[in-house]
């Protein structure tokens, strides 16, 4: 393994580094109350990776067990316990704990427990989740087509 071929050119450096307040409002409330923070998306790092704060309310649901052909997905539990899915049995994850799809991989979350649950999810390379993110609570509004459609758009297969 090597390092990959130069993104920066220059020989002396640039300033370019930004700085997120972890006070910031989140960016997007989910109708279940789950509150998605974009620390760092596809389009702030030149497409090299997403990084968003999921922060769930006790007893939340999660995403159902998926796999996506363009992009890993990483968790990293900061607080609470999440149930993952590492396509073939359900785990607990907690504080600390840490779990890396690659892509192909199925996978899934839940937050099962009594008690707020929140992890950074980590995508690589930084496809536009966003639009993914904030159309979520629109699924019931659309056909069994538009949401195929729309799950095809955003590289999200769910298993039947």
């Amino acid at each position: 393994m090597t390092y990959p071929k130069a993104r920066y050119h220059g020989s002396t450096g640039e300033v370019s580094a930004r700085l997120r307040s972890g006070t910031n409002e989140p960016d997007l409330v989910r109708t279940s109350g789950t509150e998605v923070h974009y620390l760092a998306t596809g389009a702030s790092t030149g497409g090299l990776f997403g990084l968003y704060r999921w922060s769930m309310g006790p007893a939340q649901g999660g995403a159902e067990p998926h796999f996506h052909r363009t992009i890993s997905e990483s968790f990293y539990i900061l607080s609470g316990s999440v149930r993952v899915y590492n396509g073939k049995e359900w785990l607990n994850a907690e504080v600390g704990d840490f779990m890396h799809v690659p892509p192909g991989g199925i996978h899934a979350f839940s937050n099962e427990s009594d008690a707020a649950a929140s992890m950074l999810i980590h995508f690589a390379p930084g496809a536009p989740r966003e639009s993914y993110f904030e159309n979520l609570n629109r699924l019931g509004e659309m056909s069994e087509f538009e949401r195929e459609a729309f799950f095809v758009a955003h590289d999200n297969h769910y298993l039947k």
